[in-house]
């Protein structure tokens, strides 16, 4: 599942001994790694035996992959796979994919379409994996932002469809934070207080490491390869999602191409910022995760009026010279 990858999320946790707030005595943390929409994809429980948060952990990495199979536009016969090559034709799918196309329409209208769900056929263009990465030729660019335009994706009850069926829906920029928020769920469902999800940059902290401790976060330097602290960030029941342009992305005839691209033209975006951090309230990962595309794409002015509309979100944003501006009393913490 080709999700647009997020910076890096460091888990910086201090040496000294979980003590769980449950009273049980000295239990090992049990963290899991699987390889998931198209990142390594990292549970940790703590504070729990190890047969629960073990059962726990499998049954998110469950949810997880049948997330995967119903909303990645590469798996064939997932609901966007069907809707993408249905040639324009109605396709019944889950509530759950309807819920997240309709939501991807809101947001298309909250970021002046900055933010399109239905970039698909640009960014197939863009291939970032190639062992030598090329800049597509311009006339295939704009044959594809043609097919761009949220506005004609039909819905009738759980039917969806294309009105172009050149278009393609591409869901990387808000289903990595809906997976999340729903692992989330499937974990404390299971009964786990303190624990960890990170798919790849989409974190999200349930309860405290520990009673009074938050977990302390690291935010990468970018274009540091993950080698260097920008900064940090204490979470506890929270979710945080960072959007950089460094960490997709090739250099041709002297010029840096990046993964976030413009709906409007089909290449990457071009303004001040290197990065944006949003953080919310644990449940928030998909608003804070397309939040972080849009506020990326559109800079930081236009951000802070967008995220002034909003409740209870907090950003930082890195500018190109990594220099760093908050909003709302985001507390980042510089590296020494």
């Amino acid at each position: 599942m080709r999700f647009i990858k997020k910076i890096t999320v460091v888990l910086m946790l201090c040496t000294l001994l979980i003590i769980p707030q449950t009273g049980c005595s000295n239990e090992e943390p049990v963290s899991e790694n699987q390889f998931l929409l198209d990142t390594v994809c990292t549970l940790t429980v703590y504070g729990m035996g190890e047969a629960d948060a073990q059962a726990a952990i499998d049954k998110a990495f469950e949810c997880c992959r049948d997330y995967e199979n119903m909303l990645s536009k590469t798996v064939e016969g997932s609901d966007i796979y069907r809707i993408n090559h249905a040639g324009g034709e109605f396709v019944t799918v889950e509530p759950e994919t309807r819920e997240l196309i309709e939501q991807g329409m809101e947001y298309g209208d909250l970021s002046e379409g900055m933010f399109d769900i239905t970039i698909g056929a640009v960014s197939e263009l863009w291939d970032f994996h190639a062992d030598h990465p090329q800049v597509p030729e311009a006339a295939r660019i704009e044959e594809a932002v043609k097919t761009v335009d949220y506005k004609k994706i039909q819905i009738k009850g759980n039917q969806v469809r294309l009105e172009n069926p050149g278009a393609r829906i591409d869901l990387g920029g808000i289903a990595k934070g809906y997976i999340a928020d729903r692992m989330t769920e499937v974990m404390e469902e299971a009964g786990v207080e303190h624990a960890t999800v990170n798919l790849g940059g989409n974190l999200v902290a349930i309860g405290e490491r520990e009673e009074g401790r938050p977990w302390r976060i690291g935010i990468e330097l970018p274009y540091s390869n993950g080698s260097e602290i920008l900064g940090s960030v204490d979470l506890a029941d929270k979710t945080l999602v960072t959007s950089g342009v460094y960490e997709r992305y090739f250099e041709q005839d002297g010029t840096l191409y990046h993964h976030v691209l413009d709906p409007n033209t089909g290449y990457p975006i071009d303004n001040s910022l290197n990065a944006v951090v949003i953080l919310g309230n644990k449940g928030r990962s998909m608003e804070c995760d397309v939040l972080g595309t849009v506020c990326l794409a559109l800079g930081e002015e236009k951000s802070r009026k967008l995220l002034s509309r909003m409740e209870g979100l907090q950003a930082a944003f890195i500018d190109k010279s990594n220099e760093i501006t908050t909003f709302n009393g985001m507390e980042l913490t510089p590296a020494e």
